[in-house]
């Protein structure tokens, strides 16, 4: 937001007077925009918690609040998602051997920010069908 206000042409004392006042007002909550876009990516793009981590890091969210967005996820939820990429993904290498499938199924959702324990019970399911 700072760097929002500072492109706009503002002064430092000018900045810190308007971030004063959204927070006061709450307009400008960071815990609340950490749940929302954990939760939101995970419904809307199918990240994976990693992912969601890593970008709320870029976005300079605490550790703290992080870890409260995180909550939003519900595990079987989360493993439901990972399942269902793993399938889909999985049937599009149709005709390739078991080795490639399984190296650009593995690529593909740790592109998406899944976890590799997750990922490598995921692929095992895959091939015990």
């Amino acid at each position: 937001m700072k760097d929002k206000l500072y492109g706009l042409g503002l002064h430092r004392k000018e900045v810190d007077e308007i971030i004063v006042s959204l927070i006061e007002e709450n307009y400008l909550n960071e815990e609340r925009f950490a749940i929302q876009f954990a939760g939101g990516k995970f419904r809307t793009k199918q990240w994976g918690r990693k992912k969601i981590q890593y970008e709320l890091q870029q976005k300079k969210i605490s550790t703290y609040l992080i870890k409260l967005g995180m909550k939003e996820i519900n595990e079987d939820e989360y493993v439901a998602v990972l399942q269902k990429l793993a399938n889909t993904k999985w049937k599009t290498l149709q005709g390739q051997n078991k080795y490639t499938k399984i190296a650009k199924t593995n690529a593909f959702l740790l592109q998406k920010g899944y976890e590799i324990t997750l990922i490598n019970e995921a692929v095992q399911n895959l091939q015990s069908k």
